[in-house]
């Protein structure tokens, strides 16, 4: 195969100016094209490297070694610790297999093989961009040495160095190296363990990619899991590098999104001693409301802060919600499981993969050819020697030893190494299969392989299902997909063993088995689904908003609404429409129904049976006085008077009826009419009898001439002028403001009222005169209470009318106080109205029917006359009303004096017949 043309950037030609970066490149170009030309590549020692010769090369990068020395002019066996058996050696194994399956898979670059390049990056980001540029170095070379100092030839060998891209690194800090210097070279990189949430920014990282997700995901996923226990006031300690830094960030941001505080946050330095723990316990120990501590920290760091919180006997304080940095390991809680107990903690997902354990197992020391690294692993997982002859003693020779279950493990991030090898491997099958559509091998339309080709269109397109049957791809960012398992650290019951317990899992949604989930028994208190609390501020009641207190958005008081308010949000009320009120569940407002009084409602019932019972009453006081209307007893009542004053109460008691009924124009016109005329009826019948009266005995006191007026016919014109009165104020009243209904509000607003179109106000002093009628008739019942007593009438008057002043004095206040509930209100005027008509009948009435129906021998007239004087003046007439309150009161007529005589509070009464046959009015 020909030599590959590497493309220069676009910034090497034109004449803008150079940015730095591209300056970088032309420098590091120049430099490697000197070292190419000066063959320095064999002289300089840049590590162990392990190859596997193919047609198309892919690098790997694992840090096969953990840290050695990190001085900078250290050599490098300085540099490098000890052999990694895990992240090491397993992973390098893992790539090994991968390749071995795809070379042998015919579905899979069919005709090509594929080569892998091998580096060791002891762990070190400095010493794995060493080993990065010697993947650049290889890759490079010029057709003539004099050339080197032209840098527009620079051109790309396919020789056995060459790489198409470049697999690892592990950690993320080592990634950042590797991917700012292959970005300058357009090589794609894939990670296998990097999870920095700052690799996925294309515009530093352009040509990284991932198998794992990003701590992005990890941190939104605990914060799912906080959102999903309903813990909203939390602690976060992190370590000092770019894994904790990166991840604290991200929960920073995910928990705004969720409203979720940090009562206290702690960041653990990069060389922290015993007191560091201490000091940070101690803070968390005083924010008492959070008992939730969130930790993304290494997993040292997770140990030595449980071994801080175990010194101060914080074992029942906290509940720890860690990242992977801590997942399922026992580094943090060995010697330390009462303090662990609960936590909660983030686990990469992953399944093992098939058919590793029985490769990994069935290689040793002599088959392992390819790794230069298996001698020294070997050597240090069973502490033997392989070389002969060495100082060093040991019981059992390497050779023999074996790699079983009882000392191999699948390493977690097996899988992750053999999908980013396959999806390298599916990008250059389906790039190949795109530009050589005619062969299966490499042709030259492939050829130079064009690195932000194959990225761009082809590796983050990559999806295909891996060994372990899970479904591999890329987003537009390069990252993997985001599965954790979401683990539980607990007892096991009926044992003094702890063990992690998986309870949910996430997949961009949590997943949670909440039964499953274990807590310390004492944490304090816990809600209704046994999860303890970590809230500054527990959560308000029903119709209560939250007033932040400090800009804490978890820190609140509670503030109840107003009723008439619904809950746009959990921070505020918002006033219902007029007319409207909240739903049961405060989220939005309803239309009130018009609100009336409801015929089979108490508030109805009461009052129609008082009504109804006082018509009947009054109907039959009618009928009783109409059938006794020639008695005695019914002319001395002023009879057409007392029938007038009986149809007052009879529409006093009827009332009722358009006062309950629902509002409506002709409804309200009765009422407005009928409330004041009713009243006024009754107590212009009362003001004519009572004044009447007083003039009868005022006149007398003065003259024997009869007084004027006092007539039947007159005390009727009376009566009637005085009602007038009232009908003509109301009719003007209807013309000036026309009968109608309006909606009213109760004053909270709860209830929609349809009444009439008249206030309170309005009504009270619509019955102003009515008020006048009756402080006149007072007035009047007050100036006769001594009259003689046969002329009871007056008494009964009086009596009446007291009790009517305190029913009025009582009725106008309630009315007014009762105002707030409507119901309450029309059944203290209805009551009200019942109970004036009910005193009027009780007073006037109830007195005379009882001598009617059951003393009638009292309801005649009887002469009788005193020993001592007999009549001997002319036939001067009385009216039948002076004997007849004699013959009610006495059973006796006195005999009548002469004309001129005054009289007395015991003066003898004269009768007379008038010659219509008829009784007069009584003078005196």
């Amino acid at each position: 195969m020909g030599p590959i043309t590497f493309k220069r950037s676009p910034a090497f030609s034109g004449t803008k100016m150079i940015s730095s970066a591209h300056t970088m490149l032309l420098i590091l170009t120049l430099l490697l094209c000197l070292a190419t030309c000066a063959k320095l590549g064999s002289s300089v020692k840049s590590g162990i490297t392990a190859k596997v010769i193919g047609d198309l090369m892919i690098g790997g990068l694992f840090p096969i070694h953990e840290k050695g020395s990190q001085n900078v002019g250290s050599l490098d066996d300085e540099r490098c610790g000890l052999i990694n058996e895990d992240r090491g050696i397993q992973r390098v194994e893992a790539m090994l297999f991968a390749i071995d399956k795809i070379n042998n898979d015919s579905t899979i670059l069919p005709g090509i093989r594929l080569g892998a390049s091998l580096r060791d990056t002891c762990s070190i980001d400095t010493f794995a961009l060493e080993q990065s540029l010697e993947f650049v170095r290889v890759s490079l070379t010029t057709s003539n040495p004099a050339d080197c100092l032209n840098k527009s030839t620079i051109v790309a060998s396919t020789s056995a160095g060459s790489v198409a891209g470049v697999i690892g690194g592990s950690y993320s800090t080592v990634s950042m190296q590797v991917a700012n210097l292959l970005r300058l070279f357009e090589i794609p990189q894939i990670s296998y363990a990097s999870t920095s949430a700052r690799l996925s920014d294309k515009s530093r990282f352009e040509f990284f990619a991932r198998t794992v997700p990003p701590d992005t995901l990890q941190a939104k996923a605990i914060a799912d899991i906080l959102s999903h226990f309903n813990w909203t006031y939390v602690s976060t300690v992190w370590s000092s590098g770019e894994y904790g830094e990166s991840g604290m960030d991200q929960f920073e941001k995910e928990r705004l999104h969720r409203n979720i505080c940090i009562a206290a946050s702690e960041k653990i330095p990069y060389s922290p001693d015993a007191m560091t723990y201490d000091i940070i316990i101690s803070r968390l120990i005083k924010k008492k409301a959070a008992k939730v501590v969130v930790l993304f920290t290494r997993d040292v760091d997770a140990r030595d802060l449980l071994e801080a919180a175990l010194r101060v006997n914080a074992s029942k304080k906290f509940i720890w919600v860690a990242s992977d940095g801590w997942g399922v390991q026992d580094t943090p809680v060995n010697g330390r499981e009462t303090v662990a107990e609960g936590a909660i903690t983030i686990e990469l997902q992953t399944k093992k993969i098939k058919g590793f354990d029985q490769y990994f197992r069935g290689i040793n020391p002599r088959t392992n050819t390819r790794n230069p690294w298996f001698k020294d692993f070997w050597e240090q997982k069973f502490q033997c020697l392989l070389e002969p002859g060495d100082s060093v003693n040991t019981s059992t020779p390497c050779a023999e030893n074996v790699l079983d279950e009882a000392n191999h493990a699948q390493e977690k991030k097996t899988q992750f190494v053999v999908d980013a090898v396959f999806a390298m491997a599916h990008a250059l099958h389906t790039m190949q299969t795109d530009m050589c559509p005619h062969t299966e091998e490499l042709c030259d339309n492939m050829l130079p392989i064009d690195g932000r080709k194959l990225f761009k269109e082809y590796i983050l397109n990559t999806t295909f299902v891996d060994l372990a049957d899970t479904e591999v791809s890329f987003d537009s960012q390069g990252d993997g997909l985001g599965r954790y398992d979401v683990m539980n650290y607990r007892p096991i019951e009926g044992t003094d063993d702890y063990r992690y317990v998986k309870v949910g899992e996430w997949a961009n949604i949590l997943s949670m088995n909440l039964s499953a989930v274990h807590f310390h028994p004492e944490l304090g208190d816990y809600n209704s689904h046994n999860v303890p609390y970590s809230q500054c501020s527990m959560p308000c009641g029903p119709g209560q908003v939250k007033l932040i207190q400090d800009d804490q958005i978890c820190c609140w008081m509670c503030i109840k609404c107003q009723p008439w308010e619904y809950l746009q949000n959990e921070y505020t009320c918002r006033p219902c429409d007029i007319g409207y009120w909240p739903t049961p569940d405060l989220t939005t407002c309803y239309k009130l129904a018009k609100q009336h009084m409801d015929w089979v409602s108490v508030y109805t019932i009461v009052p129609m049976c008082f009504s109804l019972a006082g018509i009947i009453v009054t109907c039959g006081v009618i009928i009783i006085f109409f059938q006794y209307q020639d008695t005695p007893l019914v002319k001395a009542s002023s009879r057409e008077l007392s029938f007038l004053l009986l149809g007052g109460i009879l529409m006093c008691y009827s009332m009722t009826i358009p006062i309950v009924t629902k509002p409506s124009v002709i409804v309200c016109s009765i009422q407005r009419l009928g409330l004041g005329l009713s009243f006024s009826i009754c107590y212009a019948a009362m003001l004519t009898k009572t004044s009447r009266i007083a003039r009868i005995f005022d006149s007398a006191s003065r003259s024997a001439q009869r007084p004027k007026y006092i007539s039947p016919c007159s005390q009727l014109v009376i009566c009637l002028g005085l009602i007038s009165v009232q009908i003509f104020g109301e009719l003007v009243w209807l013309a000036v403001d026309p009968p109608s209904t309006v909606t009213r509000f109760a004053e909270d607003r709860s209830e929609a009222i349809l009444k009439c179109g008249i206030t309170e106000i309005s009504l009270v002093l619509s019955l102003v005169y009515d008020m006048f009628l009756i402080a006149m008739c007072t007035v009047y019942a007050f100036k006769t209470r001594k009259i003689p007593e046969n002329f009871n009438e007056a008494k009964f008057i009086s009596f009446t009318m007291y009790t009517t002043c305190i029913v009025w004095f009582a009725f106008v206040p309630v009315y007014f106080v009762t105002k707030d509930d409507f119901r309450l209100q029309t059944t203290t005027l209805c009551v009200s109205v019942s109970i004036c008509a009910s005193v009027a009948l009780a007073c006037l009435f109830a007195p005379k029917v009882y001598i009617i129906v059951f003393q009638p021998h009292k309801n005649v007239r009887r002469l009788s006359s005193h020993s001592s004087r007999r009549s001997q003046y002319d036939g001067t007439r009385f009216r039948d009303e002076v004997n007849n309150h004699n013959l009610y009161n006495s059973g006796s007529v006195q005999r009548p004096r002469p004309h001129g005589i005054k009289l007395t509070p015991h003066a003898t009464h004269y009768d007379s017949q008038d010659t219509d046959g008829e009784t007069s009015q009584a003078y005196l």
